[in-house]
């Protein structure tokens, strides 16, 4: 564990900047911390806020009124984008209702880029539709933003067969999967309490692990100003990247450099790809060439007289890093 305490340069009421903290995870409130780092050193924040709907935390109140819990993140948001360098990117999730808010806020000082729909299903009501996803905000600090094409496997059965109808265009299919879009509905929400932590509110790893590769090269700064368990700085850390994570809760710290401890980067001949279960689930566009020859085999069948081959995202060899 990192206490704010010992983070202070010399002794002295000022802490060190940020290009000097990596791979730190600091136990302290995000605007102690963030206040003195620098301005545009930062190439991507993650932050997966509380979103005021009374869950169990035990250093935060998550039952704020609205107008108090807007306000509260409409700083952290301020603070997240002054950090970022200009190629740098924003990635916030929460409920829709609150993302509205988030947008009303970022549009004045940030640029969109996408709305990402997260198919995560939540529990109906009888008043409102069934809550199918969370919305993740891409915002960027300028124009000039890093970006890799993500590619994923195309979807199938149990039987690895194709499960949407592509026609007469299946000769054209991308032997491997697709670019990703802005609908997310291949990874899933954790459910086994085996891959959980002591969290409420757990995220997949190999979910920011996409938006890693989407936005950043490796050796770059991924900052988490909620870390919690350490969730995005287990995904740099995978994806070759550097991290700094911050929690207001001591024991979230604790399990987050716990977890730190067994984390090793996943690359494939070389290259970093995102692995869940054996299975390569993003992986850069112009990394696919490297990944290839490791991942199963397969024929698809275009027509009564002609078979092309396809790639399965299962990993049949040992991985080469």
């Amino acid at each position: 564990m990192t206490p704010l305490s010992k983070w202070l340069d010399n002794g002295e009421n000022e802490m060190k900047r940020i290009e000097k903290s990596e791979n730190i995870i600091i136990h302290g409130d995000l605007f102690d911390v963030m206040k003195n780092m620098a301005d545009n050193s930062i190439d991507m924040v993650f932050i997966d806020p509380p979103y005021n709907l009374k869950k169990e935390y035990s250093a935060y109140n998550d039952n704020l009124r609205q107008e108090t819990y807007i306000e509260w993140c409409n700083r952290w948001l301020s603070e997240c984008m002054r950090v970022l360098k200009p190629t740098g990117s924003l990635f916030v999730i929460n409920i829709p209702k609150f993302l509205t808010y988030y947008a009303c806020h970022l549009n004045k000082i940030a640029v969109f880029r996408h709305w990402i729909a997260w198919d995560a299903l939540g529990s109906p009501t009888n008043s409102k539709l069934l809550p199918a996803h969370y919305g993740i905000l891409w915002y960027t600090k300028t124009d000039k933003c890093k970006f890799n094409s993500v590619r994923i496997p195309h979807v199938r059965d149990r039987k690895g067969n194709l499960l949407a109808d592509w026609g007469g265009k299946k000769v054209m299919l991308h032997p491997y999967g697709k670019i990703v879009s802005d609908v997310w509905n291949d990874i899933h929400r954790i459910r086994h309490k085996v891959r959980r932590d002591a969290h409420p509110c757990q995220l997949p790893p190999h979910l920011i692990e996409r938006m890693i590769l989407m936005t950043t090269d490796e050796g770059d700064i991924v900052l988490d100003p909620m870390v919690g368990t350490g969730t995005t700085a287990i995904a740099a850390k995978r994806m070759g990247r550097k991290y700094i994570g911050i929690d207001i809760d001591n024991s979230y710290v604790k399990i987050a450099e716990d977890n730190l401890k067994y984390t090793e980067p996943t690359k494939i001949d070389g290259v970093y790809a995102s692995i869940f279960l054996n299975k390569v689930i993003s992986v850069r566009d112009k990394d696919y060439k490297k990944v290839e020859s490791f991942l199963k085999p397969t024929e698809l069948k275009v027509n009564g007289h002609k078979t092309i081959e396809m790639r399965l995202p299962i990993i049949t060899k040992k991985i080469c890093t």
